[in-house]
């Protein structure tokens, strides 16, 4: 199937192009980029307007299956994904069986080819039913194709072991995720410890938590050579590290969410589980760190660490409910409502920390528009104007501090593998 996407502003991380022109899909590939295509297409799409961008490439996100289908499934997930623009993600391991092995690894797999044109890489865990005590079968996860490991949602505090994992890592050559936390520190910590966890009366989650495992993993990462990402970083500090790391030329990466760059403590008005997610809304100097990291390009990437729960969880207090909230539909909007037209950021910039950088971090060969390359897509329109609606979502779940937040820009078309996978359908009178 040929497609032709007409007359959009073509942003491509990968050949530094920014520029007005056409581009021609053809058998699942990138056929052409260049202005004024005449070629015949079996379909075309008007981009006038609209950026075209490399399909978005999501390194954390939390599919739930197996074993938390009421949350999310696989096929929910990737919906979401697909309207959100995005045409590859990871799935993390802490599901029920926990992946720890390679027949979990290929159950999700197998079901994500089945039901979804989005890429769903799975994640391993590095340890055995992520209880950080003995290391999990990372070895066969990898010839089942893992692209990187990471204990998401705790971190392994056994040094000794998670030394003995980013050796493996180092050899087998994928990647470490790395989830901060030191657990010890937590205690019952409910939001950041500050101002508002004092006026809400709950215990807070204070920067050191993160920030002693951040500069730990790093140490680690500098004495076995292997690949860490420092995944959800939410503090000042973790992005000095991230940068002190840089400078001594580490093979370190890191990751921002949208929540993490959009909102801080301050933004809790009450006892909203909407607000409540791990690492926590941090105080205002931290968000502005994280946004200085970005548009320094300090951190890489930008991830939606996608934590859908089901309505009772999140319909109870903060005390009470689980950590996270969903992320996938909003991350490109908010992107582009708070870093490009409020900070700076470039589109460019946009491109490389949503699709680019994502895949250079797991050695995938995605995130390009360069001619012969597979056709992952996002045509981006940045001139709508809206109010996130939470209800819409194509995820099971609804749980996010931004529902009714006016944002601007919009996923119009995403295109995996040459196919379109998710096309938004224009509103007529009768559906207002």
């Amino acid at each position: 199937m040929k497609i032709l996407i007409k007359g959009g502003r073509v942003i491509d991380p990968a050949t530094k192009t920014d520029a007005m022109a056409d581009v021609l899909i053809s058998e699942g590939k990138i056929f052409k980029v260049e202005k004024g295509i005449k070629d015949k297409a079996d379909r075309e799409i008007d981009a006038q307007g609209c950026l075209i961008m490399p399909g978005f490439i999501d390194l954390h996100v939390h599919l739930r299956d197996p074993g938390f289908e009421e949350k999310e499934t696989i096929e929910t997930g990737t919906k979401a994904a697909a309207k959100g623009g995005y045409t590859t993600i990871l799935a993390m391991p802490n599901t029920k069986p926990v992946v720890d092995n390679p027949d979990v690894v290929n159950y999700v797999h197998n079901k994500a080819r089945n039901l979804s044109g989005v890429n769903v890489l799975q994640v391993g865990a590095v340890t055995k039913g992520q209880k950080g005590e003995e290391l999990s079968d990372i070895r066969g996860m990898v010839k089942a194709g893992i692209p990187a490991i990471s204990e998401d949602g705790k971190s392994v505090m056994n040094t000794a072991v998670y030394r003995e994992a980013m050796k493996i890592a180092k050899e087998t050559g994928i990647t470490v995720l790395a989830h901060c936390e030191d657990k010890f520190l937590v205690g019952g910590g409910i939001i950041n410890e500050g101002q508002k966890a004092k006026e809400l009366g709950y215990p807070g989650i204070g920067n050191e938590v993160e920030d002693t495992i951040a500069a730990r993993d790093i140490m680690l990462a500098k004495a076995v050579g292997a690949k860490l990402h420092l995944c959800h970083c939410s503090t000042e500090d973790s992005v000095l590290l991230l940068k002190h790391a840089k400078a001594e030329n580490l093979n370190v990466t890191g990751e921002a969410c949208p929540h993490h760059f959009t909102l801080c403590e301050d933004d809790i008005l009450e006892d909203d589980p909407n607000y409540k997610m791990n690492p926590p809304l941090r105080a205002k100097k931290d968000l502005e760190a994280i946004r200085k990291g970005l548009k320094e390009d300090i951190l890489d990437v930008i991830a939606t660490d996608h934590a859908p729960h089901a309505p009772y969880e999140k319909g109870i207090t903060m005390k009470k409910s689980p950590f996270g909230i969903v992320g996938l539909e909003t991350a490109a909007a908010l992107t582009y409502s708070e870093l490009v037209l409020k900070e700076g950021l470039t589109l460019m910039q946009m491109a490389e920390k949503m699709s680019y950088n994502p895949a250079k971090v797991i050695g995938i060969d995605k995130g390009s528009l360069e001619v012969g390359k597979i056709a992952d897509v996002v045509v981006f329109d940045p001139r709508k104007v809206y109010a996130i609606d939470a209800g819409s979502f194509a995820s099971k779940s609804k749980n996010t501090p931004f529902n009714g937040r006016k944002v601007t820009g919009e996923v119009k078309f995403t295109i995996s593998y040459g196919e379109v996978i998710y096309e938004k359908k224009e509103e007529t009178k009768n559906d207002k």
